[in-house]
């Protein structure tokens, strides 16, 4: 080898050693975005009642402190996953990065409700916001293959564990600080990441810069609100009531109208073209499902923890803990499935399969704590198999697109994400409700069939989605395009 080889091969070297630490440093200032968010979906949960009498809340009006942050969190994120096509997805997530961190410490020092529930309209904005363009730099940062997996590995194994820590740190920040530091934590994480973000991220966005489809905007925005605002009455006062029924009246409506708008307009917010991808709109829907079907077990075993065994809201949050290392375990080895399977949407089936079982063993616990073993096991199961199904998921609606309509793609991977979350719940507590009500008794006996009932429904969407992603699916193409800064 010649002198001037030498030299070359040692930049070259040099070169890709910087790569690699730019590559770990993106991961890390993204991957603490999206588990700080994550955290925010259930950290306050547990300290309701206690928020609520420091505050001023009445008591029917303590729903509202989590309704807000959803409505906002669900029903932006497609229109800020087109502004961050439009401005620039590293300087939108810096903007979201802010508002969290301005409105967690407005909602830190709140003493009335008014300035606590704009608080948390703030933070479900930031969130709508800060996803969709994490999750665009994140695709656009590493290419198609075997980088980005890992790279959606490990986000998918942080929002989902970042699900779980929250119901756990909420308890223990509240009992041993206040319920305050629930809300400055989140100060803390934003000064962090808007002190090296700057650094370490590059801009991007499309080279031709798409216009904002504002009818687009407003009806699809208008629609989602209703959904999840409709979702979220049938899971508070049933599916009967006029609040339920009336906002998903509305909200299909303008989401029939939005349909409508897209095909007509010249420069649509989603363009029917995109829909008709397979891996998009089946990925998506499978993966509502997903979130669906975990986050609600997640609430018919509080409510069996909590209801049935008599266990504080702390014990039943603590005893999610093996959840949450199941979900960091299958984030970390869905690429690994993926890679052994050679098929994205094979690894989602086979998630949501293994899931399905995990969740029928459930079905079995009794009024007692000798079923606890199987309760943490087969959570634990269910978690791996979750996000090995998250990951397929997330890689398969985000695959076969080029750069421009990653931020696109990314808002709807992000939408069906925090619609899932928000739509399990309602559906699952209705369930609960109409077997209580069949039986007319809330006894401790009727509460344990009733959560029982809505675990086998919840087995079923399990195993409707593993049947269709199996049948209807298939590998995404990949897309080859150039990563910024590579």
């Amino acid at each position: 080898m010649t002198r001037t080889d030498s030299v070359h091969e040692t930049s070259r070297n040099q070169a890709s050693t910087t790569g690699r630490r730019r590559d770990r440093l993106t991961l890390a200032v993204l991957l603490t975005a999206s588990f700080a968010l994550a955290v925010d979906f259930s950290i306050l949960n547990v300290a309701l009642p206690v928020i609520g009498a420091d505050v001023g809340f009445a008591l029917s009006g303590l729903q509202w402190i989590a309704t807000s942050f959803a409505v906002c969190a669900a029903g932006f994120t497609l229109l800020f996953g087109r502004i961050a096509d439009i401005v620039g997805r590293r300087r939108l997530f810096l903007a979201g990065i802010a508002l969290l961190g301005v409105s967690s410490l407005a909602g830190g020092l709140a003493t009335g409700p008014a300035v606590l529930i704009v608080a948390r309209v703030a933070q479900g904005l930031a969130t709508a916001a800060v996803t969709p363009a994490a999750l665009a730099l994140l695709t656009t940062s590493f290419p198609e293959g075997p980088r980005r997996e890992r790279a959606l590995g490990l986000n998918g194994a942080l929002m989902a564990a970042g699900f779980t820590t929250g119901a756990i740190l909420g308890g223990v920040v509240t009992d041993v600080l206040s319920w305050r530091w629930a809300f400055f934590v989140n100060v803390v994480v934003a000064v962090v990441v808007l002190a090296v973000a700057p650094f370490v991220l590059a801009e991007s966005r499309p080279g031709q810069r798409p216009r904002l489809d504002v009818p687009g905007a407003v009806t699809v925005t208008a629609g989602l609100l209703a959904v999840v605002l409709g979702l979220t009455s049938a899971g508070e006062h049933g599916w009967t009531d006029v609040r339920a029924w009336g906002g998903l009246l509305a909200g299909v409506v303008l989401l029939i109208g939005f349909r409508a708008i897209e095909r007509r307009v010249a420069a649509p917010l989603v363009p029917v073209r995109i829909l008709r991808e397979r891996s998009v709109a089946g990925g998506n829907i499978a993966g509502v499902l997903a979130f669906a079907t975990e986050t609600s077990l997640v609430f018919l075993l509080t409510l069996y923890l909590q209801e049935v065994l008599g266990y504080s809201p702390l014990a039943a949050g603590l005893s999610f803990a093996v959840l949450g290392l199941g979900t960091v375990l299958g984030g970390a080895i869905g690429p690994t499935v993926i890679a052994r399977l050679g098929n994205p949407p094979r690894a989602l089936a086979l998630g949501m399969a293994v899931q399905a079982a995990a969740t029928l063993a459930l079905v079995s616990l009794g009024p007692t704590s000798n079923g606890m073993p199987l309760l943490l096991i087969a959570t634990f199961i269910g978690g791996v198999a979750n996000l090995v199904a998250i990951v397929g998921f997330m890689v398969t609606a985000t695959s076969g697109l080029p750069d421009d309509e990653q931020g696109l793609a990314a808002g709807l991977a992000t939408m069906s994400q925090q619609i899932g979350i928000t739509l399990g719940i309602p559906v699952m507590s209705a369930i609960v409700g109409a077997t209580l009500t069949s039986l007319g008794t809330d006894t401790t006996g009727s509460i344990l069939t009733a959560v029982r009932t809505a675990i086998g429904v919840n087995t079923a969407l399990c195993v409707i989605t593993a049947v269709a992603v199996a049948t209807f699916l298939r590998t995404p193409r990949i897309v080859t395009t150039a990563v910024p800064g590579r």
